[in-house]
This record gives C-alpha cells, structure tokens and sequence, in this order.
C-alpha cells in the first residue's frame, strides 16, 4: 500500500481549485439528498438487525431461498461420482460519503459462484465467476462523471478458475489464479504478483481485491524446502478507475482529463515470469524471490496534445528481488518483508521527458503480531521506502517511513470489534478503520464501520481527506 503516487505535484493547490469548483456549481437539491442518504442508510441498519436478531439460520435460508437449488445440484453431482461442488457468496454493500459533498459511494450487490470437482484420475479443477451491479452511479448520476458511472455501475468477471494436477514430485496448476507472495497486515508490499482492483483504494478486503492472473505455476517440495516457477503469459493489471472517481490514484486530475490506458501488447517479451525458494530452518519460514513483470501499478505519462496535454496510463517493465521472513516465538509471530525494484518511474516537477524520472528503491517493513488469551489481537508494523536516485522533484522524501497499529477484540463468540490504524510519519497523514463484525450464523456475517482519512493533502492518506465514509455489509455464504 506504499504506493508511488504519494508524491505527484502539487496536490494540495489541485485538490484546492477542484473543491473551490464545486462549491460555485454545486448542486441544488444535494440537502435533500443527504437527509435521503442518511435515512436510507438508517433503515438499512436496522432491517439488516432486525431480520437477522429475529431469526435463525434456516429462517434466514427460507427468506432469502439461496439453499435449495444449488444444494441439490451439489448433491447430484456427487451421486453420479464427478465430485462437483458449488459454493460461493452473495454480498449486499452500501457506502455513505459524509465528507463534502456528502452521497452515496455504494449501493453494490455482489454474488460469486465456484464450480469444484475432479476430471479423471488426478485432476482437480476450479471455476468460478462473479458479478456486480451498483446503483450508487445512478442514484448519484450528479456527482459522478459520466465514465466513472460507466466504469463502476456493474462488473463481471472470471475469478480463479485452473486445472490442478501433479508430474511425479511437481505440482502444476494452469489457468487463472491467485499467487500471494506476502502477507502483511494492510500491505502489498512482497505480493508482487498480484494484480488489484484499487477503485476503492486498500479499503475491501485483499481476497476480493486481488484480481487473479493467467499464470502456469510449478511447485516442488523437498523436505523443508518449497520451490516455485512461475509464467504468466498473459498478465493483468490494476483496476484504478476513471478521473473523478472517489480513489482515482491521480487526483489533481480534473474529471475532464484526457486520460488515457494504454496497456502493454501481447507479446513474448512482454510476460511475467519469476521463481521462488522458501526453507524452514529452526522455526524460522524464510523466503527469496525474483519477478519479471509489466509492473501492475500505472505510471501516469504526460504527453503534449492539440489542445492540452494528454495524459496515459503505462505499465513499465520493471525487475523486483524480495524476500521475507516469519517466526512464531509462542507469544508473538514476528514477520518482515523487502523488496528491491528496480525500472519503476515517478512523476517529478524537474524537466523530463514525460514529466517522469526512474530510480530503484527498496521497500521494507517489519511487524510483530501478538494474540492475547484468545480474545485480543494486536499487530504493530513499521514500514519504510528508500529512493536510490532521489531528486527534490519527486515531492517526497528520500527516505520515506510510517506505521500501522492493528487492534482486534473477540466479544462473546459472536461479535469483534476492530480498529485499523495506519499513517505516514513523513507528512503526518493517516488513515483510521474502526468496524464491528458480527458474525449471525455459521454461513451469515454483518460489517458496521468507518473509513477516515487525514493529513497533509500531498500524502497517501490525506489526499482523500474528503472521502470519508461510513459502510455496512452483509454476506452469505453457500
């Protein structure tokens, strides 16, 4: 999540002129709106509370009639011996902007379905797909632009779906998948693989964030030592959205903007690929890697055009060596994670071609995890990046570092309450993530949060100071 677009110009002045525009066109029937929003928001609380305090699982089952159908298909599958499985979720979400011209960022409704089994002798697969459709984009067809509702109002995709089989000691899975490297708190920091949709910036959570990758994975085991190859020939990237969305990553650009995506072709050179070794000695769970790849994060190009400048989304070639490390000592697990990249460029305000300068620089961070008699979780990680080629131009430091403070409370075997904390130490931003989680049932979960921003308007965090929110979500899984 320590992404290089902390440092792009002058955001501050931009965000400034972009928030002085709206007061002067602001729309006239947002007060209606926001009382609208606040009792919509309302009424969906409490008839998420009352229907599930009022009933049981197979209550909750009957209203909603998820079980029947694909339950039978289950178990007709199993019946003729093909082994397939359906299972899946569906997922309400809704997300209330109270900052600044307060609305609704999300009206989603979410529902994804996987196919397990087995083909012949030895060969398992996996298919799976999901679908989204959100109204927030038309009930707020006033604050949105035009592409952003086009890009956000629904979605479909194709989720993990490969082949599994093994060749004497290898194992080998062919097709589209998931392949987490890291695993820190709030950080993608060794998890260079994956691609992410980051229209909600790092807010959902990382398994439905991550998109998965057309990849052909090959792993041997020996002993205490895990070897992986891997190739991905035709990779995907980042989700960031369109200008005027609430987490576009380049926000002092107008909605109006001449953005453009220019993806890499499909072609040899243009393929991931890397290999990593894990070994376990003494305890210690110690990994390497290296990572050829169309870095999965955009630079923003610019380009002089007729009449302004063009501006393109690129995804450049860059070469990464990791590694990480965890221990679990009994009473706390202590993990660390780095990465050196090298071929990744960064907006400057010096002259230069396309308004980029490149440097290698190494991210890092290091965290201790520490579970208290069952009922607490606490996890403190210290994260950090060093520029190798700094210049004043980039607009951030040379050395840059921030923290994160993680605080999780089981109350009773039904409910937690958690905090999240994160900020830059270099310009004071922050990001703060209270939520309630309730677990109904079994198959049944509800969310109730918060996500708030602050700081410095040139930070990670404090550029979306105006994008507060409050959010709840209820998920069933089958």
């Amino acid at each position: 999540m320590v992404e290089r677009h902390a440092g792009m110009l002058d955001l501050e002045a931009c965000l400034a002129m972009r928030r002085s525009a709206a007061r002067r066109h602001g729309d006239a029937s947002r007060p209606a709106r926001m009382r609208l929003g606040r009792r919509l928001l309302a009424a969906l609380l409490a008839c998420m509370l009352i229907t599930a305090a009022a009933a049981d699982d197979d209550d909750l089952d009957d209203l909603f009639n998820l079980d029947a159908p694909l339950q039978a298909g289950a178990d007709a599958g199993a019946e003729t011996g093909s082994g397939l499985r359906l299972g899946g979720y569906g997922e309400f979400a809704g997300a209330y902007t109270y900052a600044q011209p307060e609305h609704w960022s999300k009206l989603r409704a979410r529902f994804e379905l996987a196919a397990t089994g087995r083909l012949g002798s030895g060969i398992r697969f996996k298919a799976s797909a999901r679908a989204d459709g959100d109204a927030a984009y038309g009930l707020e067809s006033g604050h949105y632009p035009a592409a952003v509702r086009r890009d956000q109002r629904r979605d479909f995709s194709v989720r993990e779906t490969y082949l599994d089989f093994a060749a004497g000691d290898w194992e080998f899975r062919l097709g589209r998948q998931h392949i987490v490297w890291g695993e820190m708190v709030g950080l993608f920091l060794a998890d260079v693989v994956s691609a992410r949709d980051t229209r909600e910036f790092f807010l959902p959570e990382f398994e439905t964030m991550r998109i998965p990758q057309w990849a052909v994975r090959a792993e041997y085991f020996a002993g205490q030592s895990h070897f992986e190859l891997l190739w991905v020939p035709v990779p995907s990237h980042d989700e960031v959205g369109r200008p005027g969305a609430d987490f576009f990553p380049f926000p002092f650009l107008t909605a109006d903007a001449d953005v453009r995506e220019v993806r890499p072709s499909r072609r040899l050179s243009n393929t991931h690929w890397g290999a990593r070794i894990s070994h376990l000695i003494d305890g210690w769970d110690l990994t390497a890697f290296y990572y050829r790849s169309r870095d999965v994060a955009p630079t923003l190009y610019t380009l002089p055009g007729p009449s302004g400048p063009v501006f393109e989304l690129r995804n450049d070639r860059i070469h990464q060596i990791g590694a990480t490390f965890s221990k679990d000592f009994g009473a706390f697990v202590l993990k660390g994670e780095g990465v050196h990249t090298r071929g990744r460029r960064f907006i400057t305000a010096d002259p230069a071609p396309f308004g980029l300068k490149d440097t290698s620089m190494l991210d890092y961070v290091v965290g201790i995890d520490i579970p208290i008699e069952n009922v607490w979780r606490v996890n403190l990680q210290y994260y950090g990046r060093q520029a190798f080629s700094h210049t004043p131009g980039f607009g951030f430091d040379r050395n840059e570092s921030g923290a994160t403070l993680l605080v999780n409370r089981r109350i009773g075997n039904d409910l937690e309450a958690e905090v999240l904390y994160a900020t830059s130490l270099n310009r004071e931003d922050y990001m703060l993530r209270p939520k309630l989680v309730w677990n109904i049932t079994p198959a049944w979960r509800g969310q109730f949060g918060a996500d708030i921003f602050g700081g410095r308007s040139q930070g990670l965090f404090g550029r979306f100071d105006a994008r507060d929110r409050v959010y709840m979500e209820l998920r069933r899984w089958f």
